[in-house]
């Protein structure tokens, strides 16, 4: 019995060139080889298949029983092999229907949905997107495990994300909210005093109940007062409408909430980072052409929404870290 170690696969082509031409000289011709070379080749599967594969005979080379007998066979494998090597179908998104997910937040849901959403149906009006809570684990375990296309959020919050591809998407910074009427707040200014005078919402996944500013200002050795803790910043611009709460959150999200309520956009009198927009992904998904079109569906979302240039072509190319 042949021992599939030590078999050579590459004859494979070799043995199906000889039983169908039935002459080494156009074997070899078929497969650009010299004649020499096919003749030692034939030898090697005669000696490999114990079988002369060919004989003569009155009529020129014909193959034995045995050979004929895998011919088929051989030729069922080698389109096998033809498929696990080739190209993957272009993706097609006008007739596509895969099903995208995407981990991300509530405020990618306000600044980058919409314009992802209307392009995205126009282009590809059979897919589903389906759009998680954001990541609460390692991004590189997270993406692997959950079978998530994209994880999209700062980069504060990913925390370096070891071992999976990024990509920045834009920068963002962050801004506060209240209502116009804050009689603690008249101007359009706010001083520190102010800021930790205020009570305020805070949007936080941690079950400390703390977030990215609480972290800035314990680095200051301050605590600001807060009042109300949610997951989420659907209910906030009507929560701030009937009260004196502040919230701080990202300025593009903050400029959709004035547009809903009477309230008024201050700057953050703590001196912080512009934070980093990033999208996530697994390794195993860098070549897949449909995950392709989806980021970059996302970056030209990203691009109309910001005007940032950041995402353009000769901009910063995606890196696994």
């Amino acid at each position: 019995m042949v021992n599939l170690k030590s078999f050579d696969l590459n004859l494979l082509l070799a043995l199906k060139a000889l039983l169908e031409e039935k002459n080494v000289s156009r074997a070899a011709e078929k497969l650009c080889l010299s004649q020499p070379a096919m003749s030692h080749i034939l030898r090697r599967l005669r000696n490999q298949l114990d079988d002369p594969i060919l004989v003569k005979s009155a009529a020129g080379m014909v193959p034995t029983a045995r050979a004929l007998a895998l011919l088929e066979p051989t030729a069922a494998v080698l389109r096998e092999i033809e498929r696990i090597v080739e190209p993957p179908p272009e993706f097609d998104p006008a007739t596509s229907r895969r099903r995208f997910v995407i981990s991300t937040s509530d405020y990618v849901g306000f600044a980058l949905l919409p314009t992802l959403a209307e392009s995205m149906i126009r282009i590809a009006p059979h897919i589903e997107v389906h759009i998680r809570q954001p990541i609460t684990g390692p991004p590189h375990i997270v993406l692997e495990k959950d079978n998530i296309d994209l994880a999209i959020g700062f980069d504060a919050i990913f925390g370096g994300a070891p071992h999976v591809c990024s990509q920045m998407l834009m920068d963002e910074s962050i801004v506060c909210l209240t209502r116009k009427s804050n009689a603690a707040v008249p101007g359009n200014d706010i001083s520190l005093a102010q800021f930790l005078e205020c009570k305020h919402v805070l949007i936080s996944w941690r079950e400390a109940g703390t977030g990215l500013i609480d972290d800035s200002l314990a680095k200051l050795g301050l605590r600001r007062n807060v009042f109300l803790v949610l997951p989420n910043f659907l209910t906030t611009p009507w929560i701030l409408e009937k009260t004196d709460l502040m919230l701080c959150l990202p300025q593009r999200m903050a400029e959709q909430f004035v547009q809903l309520a009477p309230l008024k956009i201050l700057p953050i009198p703590i001196d912080l980072p512009r934070y980093a927009l990033m999208m996530l992904w697994h390794p195993r998904h860098e070549k897949d052409h449909a995950h392709m079109w989806l980021r970059e569906r996302v970056r030209m979302a990203c691009r109309r929404d910001s005007g940032n240039d950041a995402t353009a072509g000769n901009g910063p190319k995606a890196h696994i870290h």
